[in-house]
């Protein structure tokens, strides 16, 4: 009997914002690496979450929606996801019910060239019906006539199936990238940040989530404990005092929600500190950006 040979790839995830790309990602690997809310520009780098079997590693990537920069952390936000366009095995483009089909005509134009096997997901599709969808199916098959295309469902968990299998089908063959153990490329700080970011997220209103960037400056891992403090960093003082709230209220409360969720993470008990700095304009100081971790052409 011939050895089964081993396959490998990496499978880019894009898309325009909040059509379901993190949920989908979160889907696909099995445990929850990005962070998932309502608002637009929730993901901010190109997070990987590695899938192992004996006889396969597929590598997906989650990216930020595609958007027309206002300022340097969104340049480099479109960076993450345009280069997902260019190393990529499998491409899986996430379009949803409801967005206009021609939003971003010149990223798409880049999706068009790219040489990989293209798989067009449709979410949402519970929000839709029989008819609407095979317009969609119609409009899209005379966009990117290369790919495939599949309706899905990623918040209920429909045909993720069959994308997890066309995934697999579609991988070359190659040994591993990461080792096989490895669930992420992302090291632990980094997911400390993301879940505190996205209590941020869902506990503050309007411009304030987006002004807002958070550093570990400590993670220390004891035998029963992790003690980690935090320094949230904003661009004004009157965010600062929004983020701190009356007596400390509000901190204390977002506090109290990120180190449950950091507890599940890690299956461990934390002990967290967050502390509040201005940054003035940080979001287009490059020093500040490349501290933060984005890349800058």
């Amino acid at each position: 009997m011939t050895e089964k040979k081993h396959k490998s790839g990496f499978v880019n995830i894009v898309g325009n914002p909040n059509v379901g790309k993190s949920t989908l990602m979160n889907r696909l690997v099995g445990e929850r690496i990005s962070i998932i809310t309502s608002k637009a520009q929730t993901t901010r780098h190109r997070i990987m979450g590695i899938v192992n079997t004996d006889d396969m590693q597929i590598v997906y990537s989650d990216t930020p929606g595609i958007l027309q920069p206002n300022y340097k952390l969104q340049e480099s936000m479109l960076h993450f996801s345009q280069s997902a366009l260019g190393d990529a095995d499998v491409l899986l483009y996430v379009t949803d019910v409801v967005e206009t089909i021609d939003k971003n005509e010149s990223f798409l134009e880049r999706v068009k060239k790219v040489g990989c096997p293209i798989l067009l997901l449709i979410n949402k599709i519970d929000q839709s019906n029989q008819g609407m969808l095979e317009n969609l199916v119609a409009h899209w098959k005379e966009i990117l006539p290369q790919a495939e295309i599949i309706p899905i469902s990623a918040l209920s968990n429909f045909n993720i199936d069959y994308v997890r299998q066309r995934v697999e089908d579609l991988m070359p063959e190659s040994p591993p990238y990461f080792e096989k153990d490895a669930l992420t490329d992302k090291p632990a700080r980094f997911f400390v940040t993301e879940i505190i970011r996205e209590k941020i997220l869902l506990y503050y209103q309007k411009e304030i989530p987006y002004s807002v960037e958070v550093i570990v400056e400590m993670f220390k891992e004891e035998e029963e404990l992790i003690r980690i403090k935090a320094l949230i960093v904003v661009e004004r003082d009157s965010q600062k005092g929004i983020i701190i709230g009356h007596k400390g209220q509000a901190l204390k409360k977002v506090g109290a929600m990120a180190r449950k969720d950091i507890e599940r993470f890690f299956e461990k008990k934390v002990f967290l500190e967050m502390f509040v700095k201005v940054e003035k304009d940080w979001r287009n100081r490059d020093n500040m950006l490349r501290g933060f971790g984005y890349q800058l052409d």
